[in-house]
């Protein structure tokens, strides 16, 4: 049985860099959540709460500064815009992040070895961003029409 970490709890205003509302994560707390994720570098997964709102996010290094990012419906469900001084309670979330892929993509790529290779060679965070893509996409011919978009792409890579 795996031992659940503790929360972390902090204040902070919401800060906005380019388009993106963040909180700054203090150094204490950064510091415990890469203890607690085994890793010095990279973005670290998270879970906790936003005013008392759950949230699952991702701490990362942007600019020189270590942020949560703070997307629309998080601020919204817990009723925070830019420039409020909020509560967040924050922990290291070991729950593995995987998106499925709609079944038509996997039957393409399945069929398109040069375009499934360039997939799996693609960074982790791409293949991940492609699929919510394609999963959030309602009609069956628009799914299909970007699922061809995409094999051209990915067959122009190899």
């Amino acid at each position: 049985m795996r031992k659940t970490q503790p929360f972390h709890t902090f204040s902070a205003v919401v800060h906005i860099i380019d388009i993106n509302p963040y909180v700054r994560i203090p150094d204490e707390i950064l510091l415990n959540l890469q203890k607690e994720a085994k890793k010095e570098k990279g973005p670290v997964p998270v879970k906790g709460t936003l005013q008392g709102k759950p949230f699952i996010a991702t701490v990362v290094r942007f600019r020189g500064m270590w942020r949560l990012y703070l997307n629309l419906s998080m601020r919204r469900d817990a009723g925070v815009e830019v420039g409020d001084r909020v509560t967040i309670e924050v922990r290291y979330d070991d729950t593995p992040r995987i998106v499925p892929a709609p079944k038509m993509f996997t039957e393409t790529l399945s069929k398109n070895k040069p375009a499934r290779d360039a997939f799996q060679k693609l960074p982790a965070s791409r293949q991940k961003e492609i699929l919510q893509y394609l999963n959030s996409l309602k009609r069956p011919e628009t799914l299909e029409r970007n699922i061809e978009k995409i094999i051209r792409i990915l067959q122009s890579k190899m």
